[in-house]
Order: structure tokens, then C-alpha cells, then sequence
């Protein structure tokens, strides 16, 4: 019986040996790989072609994203590679790798992002899959094969009829002024409103509205926050050059809050605002009379 037992704690340690050496391999052979996407990177930014080429396994198979022209071999590659440089001058890559496999123990299966940035041009965008072989305890390139990322339309169109709202607004009277910079964010995806309400010489409250297109709803939307701790939203509809914008909210102290605003353009630099169906939970208050805003 001892024996038995001997024997097969001793075949669970042969095991467990074998996986963590294999783990330890593969460990090392996705640090080798990383290491081959860099050194590619770095000749391709170079304008190498020879170096390139030397990436690629001798019987590998490329195939040009441009022109979808295959070739094969180091010679036909290094030969695409110079051509490449010679049309797009001060191309550069950048690479990105998400997952490395393995098939067996000589190949691997690497996916990643890629971006070539051309001068004055919109950057190629690229997901890939490298196939790489290992030769001599090199790992080469065998084949890639790219698909174009998925573009993320912008929300500008949705939101460009707005964009008349861009820049400093001001309503004042002899009690108080109101003042209100709009802007887009990055991309455009989103217009900021900062708003600040001063009576005489003192900022009385602050606060920040963010528009947006719900892509769901497939509508305008906006939320709004104040230096009080009152937040809201809204849903916005255009009729003719007004926009209607159905709002709802929490008061500080808790109570429920609604309004119907409506905000009419009447050129770049005027438009009105006013503010009807007011309520604070249920209870209905009086309207906010139409004032006029004008751009600074």
C-alpha cells in the first residue's frame, strides 16, 4: 500500500512539475512576442524595410491592408514594404496587443489593435490577428490578416442644431446677473453649460447642465447640478426656433420639482428664455416671465 501511495504522489509531482514548466514556457514565449511587436513598431517607424522583412517568417504570406495585393517571402515583403514607404512618407505605427495564444508550442496566435498615423490624414485604424511560427527560438511572422475597427458615429449631428449656443450669455438687470458659457466637449459628443447667478457683487449659486443625445430614447437629454445640491434632467423637443425641454428634479430638501422651459432662438447672439408649468411636489407655481439673453 505504501508503495501505491509513493507511486502516485509521485506521478501528481511529475505532473505538476510538467504544467509549471509549460506555464513557465509560455510565460517566457509571450514576452518574446511582446518584445517582436515592439522591434516591428520601431522598424516600421524607421522606414526600414529590410528590417521589417526580417520580422517575417522566409515562406511567410503578407497581405497589403492598401491594395489586398498578397506576396510571399522575405524579398516580395521587403519589396511591399518599400513602396509603402516611398507613398506614404512620415507614416507611423503604433501597436497594441490584447491576447496572446498558443496552438502548439511553435506557434502562437497574437490579437491587437494597430494605428498608422499619416501626416494630415485621419489616422487607419486596425484590428489584427498575427499568426507567428518559431524558428531556431525566433518568433516569426507567418500571416496577419486586419479588420477595420468599428466607427463610433458622433453625436454632433444629432446635437449640431444646438450649436448656436456655443460661447458667454449674460442676462442682467439691476438685481442680478446671470451668465452662462457654453461648449462642446471632446469630440462633440456632449455641449456644456456653466452657469453662474451673482447679485451684486456676490455669487449666489453655480452650477453646470451637460446635453447629450441618448442614442436609445433617440432623443435630446440633459442633466443639470447646482451649488445648492439640486440636480435634474430633461428631455428636449424643437418646434420651429424654439426648444421645449421638459424638466424634472430634486430640490435640496428633497421635494419633487417640474418645468416646461423654452428656449427661442432669435439669432446668433439673442435668444429668450422662459419657463412654464411649474411645479414643486404638485404644487403649481407661477410662471417665469420671457427674458432676453444675449451673447457677449
Amino acid at each position: 500500500m505504501k508503495r501505491v501511495v509513493l507511486t502516485v504522489a509521485m506521478m501528481a509531482w511529475g505532473l505538476t512539475s510538467a504544467i509549471g514548466a509549460e506555464a513557465d514556457r509560455q510565460a517566457a514565449d509571450r514576452a518574446a512576442i511582446r518584445k517582436a511587436v515592439e522591434s516591428y513598431v520601431v522598424a516600421f517607424n524607421q522606414g526600414d524595410a529590410k528590417a521589417l522583412a526580417a520580422k517575417w517568417a522566409p515562406e511567410a504570406v503578407y497581405t497589403n491592408p492598401l491594395s489586398g495585393e498578397q506576396v510571399v517571402g522575405r524579398e516580395a515583403i521587403e519589396q511591399q514594404f518599400a513602396a509603402i514607404f516611398a507613398e506614404a512618407k512620415g507614416a507611423k505605427l503604433q501597436a497594441a496587443t490584447n491576447s496572446i495564444g498558443f496552438v502548439s508550442p511553435n506557434v502562437a496566435v497574437e490579437q491587437g489593435t494597430a494605428k498608422v498615423i499619416r501626416p494630415d490624414q485621419a489616422p487607419d485604424e486596425s484590428e489584427y490577428t498575427a499568426v507567428y511560427v518559431k524558428r531556431e527560438g525566433q518568433w516569426l511572422l507567418d500571416r496577419v490578416t486586419e479588420e477595420d475597427m468599428p466607427v463610433v458615429a458622433s453625436h454632433y449631428e444629432q446635437l449640431k442644431d444646438l450649436e448656436w449656443m456655443i460661447g458667454r450669455w449674460v442676462d442682467e438687470d439691476d438685481q442680478a446677473t446671470v451668465v452662462t458659457e457654453c461648449n462642446w466637449t471632446r469630440n462633440n459628443n456632449f455641449l456644456t453649460r456653466s452657469f453662474t447667478v451673482q447679485i451684486r457683487d456676490r455669487i449666489d449659486m453655480a452650477g453646470m447642465q451637460i446635453i447629450g443625445w441618448d442614442p436609445a430614447a433617440k432623443q435630446i437629454r440633459s442633466w443639470v447640478f447646482d451649488s445648492d445640491g439640486a440636480f435634474g434632467q430633461g428631455t428636449w423637443k424643437k418646434k420651429d426656433n424654439r426648444w421645449y425641454i421638459q424638466q424634472s428634479g430634486v430640490l435640496p430638501d428633497g421635494r419633487k420639482s417640474s418645468s416646461v422651459n423654452i428656449i427661442t432662438f432669435v439669432d446668433d447672439s439673442t435668444c429668450t428664455l422662459q419657463s412654464v408649468n411649474r411645479t414643486v411636489d404638485g404644487e403649481l407655481l407661477p410662471n417665469v416671465e420671457e427674458v432676453k439673453i444675449t451673447k457677449q
